[in-house]
């Protein structure tokens, strides 16, 4: 190959200094030197990169193009360099986190501002922190897939083996309508007969390759799909649907009477634990901080909205209430 990474840091040099001899002030070379490798390379390349008329030399076409494609490679060059030296310390260079809709994302700034600060005490290059959301199942196939290293607030069965997996919460949930919705004046509890005669709000399942899964519904249920928990909840307040809601997402709505909780006879399936889930493979520095942050109790509680209080003051569910019960 003509063209070696250092005769490019000499072209990326020049630029940024101004000069051949501010160049070589900066690589530790004298300025015979720089002039030496920028014409054997232009020879090498048959190619002027420089236009030396005048009191200052400047680039040619030709040699600005070998610079903008030469920085791209001293930018990989330099990424991979530390990419191995990282790994070698132990600490991934990148880490990729999939959070479930369930998971809000208040709860993860501030462990990733932990994170930051704990790799800056310990003089540890940062690992670059991917973090991406899906939907119900949609969180096991960024897994199984290999689009993320690490799952938070997986529910449902774990698809297949190969994984390991810790409980974060219980997810208390609740069946909620808008207080001008027919259902909001029915009688408690709700039968399955009365609930399939309205609309059903449903969150879309984000899986691309795992089965898709639905949860709360009755056959033969009208649905409305919007694209994520939140807009579930908009569109319930909006009086666009019934479904069940996890307390610690709608509770702000139900405090503040935008939602009215309703007593159901069946929990239709409802999923009851949010787990952290990685495969069984020997996990990074990085990776062991994470799980061992997210498997604090304080933040399981956190999750599952322990001590919310309904207007009267007292707890509107019991902390870690189990889903797939009649509320």
């Amino acid at each position: 190959m003509k063209i070696t990474l250092e005769a490019l840091a000499v072209l990326d040099a020049i630029v940024r200094r101004g000069s051949f001899a501010a160049a070589a002030a900066e690589l530790h070379r004298v300025p015979s030197a720089i002039t030496y490798q920028v014409r054997k390379l232009e020879d090498e390349l048959a190619v002027a990169l420089f236009d030396r008329h005048g009191h200052r030399a400047r680039f040619t076409a030709g040699g600005r193009e070998v610079l903008a494609a030469g920085r791209a490679l001293l930018r990989g060059a330099d990424a991979l360099e530390r990419g191995v030296r990282q790994s070698a310390s132990g600490w991934e260079a990148d880490l990729r986190i999939v959070v479930d809709a369930l998971v809000p994302w208040g709860l993860v700034w501030p462990l990733a501002t932990a994170f930051y600060a704990h790799c800056a005490r310990h003089d540890v290059p940062p690992t670059r922190l991917h973090l991406t959301r899906e939907v119900r199942g949609g969180t096991w196939d960024a897994l199984a897939d290999g689009r993320a290293d690490l799952a938070v607030g997986a529910t449902g069965d774990v698809p297949g083996r190969g994984y390991r997996t810790r409980v974060l919460a219980r997810v208390s949930m609740v069946f909620a309508v808008a207080p001008g919705h027919p259902l909001a004046g029915a009688r408690d509890p709700l039968p399955a007969g009365i609930i399939r005669r309205h609309r059903a709000v449903v969150a879309a399942d984000s899986s691309r390759h795992l089965p898709t899964r639905t949860v709360g519904l009755l056959d033969g249920q009208d649905t409305l799909t919007v694209p994520d928990l939140d807009s579930k909840i908009a569109a319930q307040a909006a009086g666009l649907g019934c479904g069940f809601l996890p307390v610690h997402l709608a509770r702000g709505h139900i405090a503040s009477g935008r939602l009215i909780v309703k007593r159901v006879e069946e929990a239709l399936g409802i999923p009851g634990r949010m787990l952290l889930a990685w495969r069984s493979e020997r996990p990074g520095h990085a990776h062991a901080w994470w799980v061992a942050a997210l498997s604090r109790k304080r933040l399981a509680a956190e999750l599952a909205g322990a001590g919310a209080r309904a207007p009267n003051g007292r707890p509107r569910t019991r902390g870690l209430a189990a889903a797939g019960r009649s509320v």
